[in-house]
């Protein structure tokens, strides 16, 4: 009888990708499959021609860019010296999560079947097209999709003689085991992210803990929105940027979200545990070390203020020990109960902790065996870089609005990496960022005599202030800059620093304050009313064009 193993490969980059690839992990393991979930870059490629039945997970970003975690996957597929029956033993699918909002929806998902294809492999399925655009989001396409799929495999691979699928009324194990350690053994990781010797170009595996040199606030007192100009030291980093390119920081929970997390799940923050994998080939989680504290888990790794899933209330009702809880829990991870789980949790942006306060009965029972299965890692957040090495040498500067809006929510919501940045005063000691450089999607002209122009309304101004820093110290004029905010006086960004270039002769300045006059202005009539100019530019001079929301 053929080996029952199935393996699951995904591209994943805001976690969609990565929480249905682990549900198909889950629904494998109920059909007795010897099943690994992993993530595309950490997959040895070249042992794909060995392989017999894998399912590919994978999102589209941007302009149809596959996800960063699988970028390396997908230069070595696209090789041309590849045989074109490389694949010919193996049976796949592939399950696409994108937004049908954008020109080139699930494009990755289409052009992986089809290379996979090419290369010999045998489609148990079309590829699955699931929306982000869709009432139900993209279970509407992947729930009857994975009833299809599961029909083929089992077709393929039947259960062993004597064995049924686990029942969905029966708990899965989890994926680690926490292993408390005795009282007397050392505390690790107390303290903050500590400077070691740098070891390579820093990246999100390890990240360069960055020393916080400002936090100024950029826009008037009475302004509605806190926007703050914040600059790091990242000397002997090995961190080298051009304009364009982008910054990955690793925020942090607040103090008081971790202590009320711990004090709803009756755990101890200062217990030191270390972790073992429940099955022998799954690898420990990166980024934590070990040993660790509770507390350091809760602030660094477990992501307690996103909007939980569907799969989180899954898992949660398996823990209920009250009936009216676990019957709501059902209910938001079936298939029927996705309207309402989206009015519960989307709409108003109701927060994992939040969700948590509210079955009281169901979250004091929780092992924390489960905490790794139950809520995801926090994500790096990604900001625009607004300065350039060459005016400010071994300087990050970024330009940040602070989030913060309301829903029905009594609380307002707050964004998590800007409302921790904000928080830091590094007037009062040695405040460190964990962060890392990543290529941008914006390239600026190579030929110096190549104008320039930028459209960058409010904090969309940030990568142009980069550029117009590198251009300026490179000699280059030919900067045209479109401006937009609110009001002069409250929230003109770098107003003093663009008043000087404009004087030395070095940008061409147009600013849209909407609110500062009767009838609103935005810089879309600022480009109408300086045609002439623009037009100039874009045919004599073949002007670059960029545009920065």
């Amino acid at each position: 009888m053929a080996e029952r193993k199935l393996l699951v490969l995904f591209g994943s980059q805001t976690g969609t990708a990565e929480d249905t690839a682990e549900r198909i992990g889950r629904e494998a393991k109920r059909r007795h499959f010897q099943c690994r979930v992993e993530v595309l870059d950490s997959y040895e490629v070249a042992n794909l021609i060995n392989e017999l039945l894998v399912v590919f997970v994978c999102a589209t970003t941007g302009q149809g860019d596959p996800p960063d975690n699988m970028k390396m996957f997908w230069r070595f597929l696209f090789r041309k010296n590849l045989p074109p029956s490389s694949l010919c033993q193996l049976d796949y699918a592939v399950l696409g999560l994108g937004d049908s909002s954008y020109p080139k929806f699930n494009f990755v998902a289409k052009k992986l079947h089809k290379r996979v294809l090419q290369l010999g492999g045998n489609p148990l399925l079309p590829v699955a097209l699931g929306d982000d655009q869709h009432d139900l989001g993209p279970d509407a396409v992947v729930d009857p999709w994975l009833l299809a799929l599961w029909d083929k495999i089992l077709a393929l691979y039947p259960l062993p003689p004597g064995l049924e699928i686990i029942s969905p009324d029966v708990r899965l194990p989890p994926k680690y085991t926490l292993h408390y350690l005795a009282e007397d053994s050392q505390n690790p990781n107390g303290g903050l992210l500590q400077p070691t010797a740098p070891r390579a170009v820093p990246s999100e595996l390890h990240p360069f803990p960055a020393r916080m040199v400002s936090n100024q606030r950029v826009t008037a007192e009475s302004h509605f929105q806190d926007v703050r100009l914040i600059e790091f030291d990242v000397t002997a980093s090995g961190i080298t940027f051009n304009a364009g390119d982008v910054v990955m920081i690793q925020p942090q929970n607040c103090p008081e979200d971790v202590q009320q997390f711990c004090q709803l799940l009756r755990l101890d923050p200062d217990k030191c545990f270390v972790l073992k994998p429940t099955e022998p080939d799954t690898s420990l989680p990166a980024l934590l070390p070990q040993p660790c504290t509770i507390r350091y888990l809760v602030t660094h790794y477990l992501d307690i203020s996103c909007v939980p899933r569907r799969s989180f209330f899954e898992l949660l009702s398996y823990f209920s020990t009250n009936e009216l809880e676990r019957e709501k829990l059902q209910e938001f991870s079936s298939a029927q109960g996705q309207e309402e789980l989206y009015s519960y949790c989307n709409r108003p942006r109701r927060t994992t902790l939040e969700a948590l306060w509210d079955f009281p009965h169901t979250t004091c029972a929780i092992p924390p065996d489960y905490l790794l299965d139950l809520i995801p890692r926090i994500r790096p957040r990604a900001f625009s870089i607004a300065s350039s090495m060459l005016a400010h040498p071994d300087r990050i500067q970024i330009l940040m609005a602070v989030v913060r809006y309301k829903t029905r929510l009594s609380k307002p919501r707050r964004g998590l990496c800007s409302t921790w940045l904000a928080s830091l005063n590094p007037e009062q000691g040695d405040v460190r960022v964990p962060l890392w450089v990543k290529k941008g999607g914006m390239k600026f002209p190579a030929d110096p005599d190549t104008p320039v122009i930028m459209i960058g309304p409010g904090t969309g101004v940030a990568p142009f202030r980069a550029v117009i820093q590198e251009r300026v110290a490179q000699g280059r004029r030919g900067n045209c800059l479109f401006f937009g905010c609110r009001q002069k006086s409250k929230d003109f960004y770098c107003q003093a620093e663009w008043e000087e270039l404009v004087t030395k002769g070095f940008l061409t300045l147009f600013t849209a304050f909407s609110r500062d006059q009767e009838e609103k202005v935005y810089v879309q009539h600022r480009i109408r009313e300086n045609r002439r100019l623009v037009w100039e530019l874009l045919s004599s001079g073949s002007a670059h064009v960029y545009l920065a929301g």
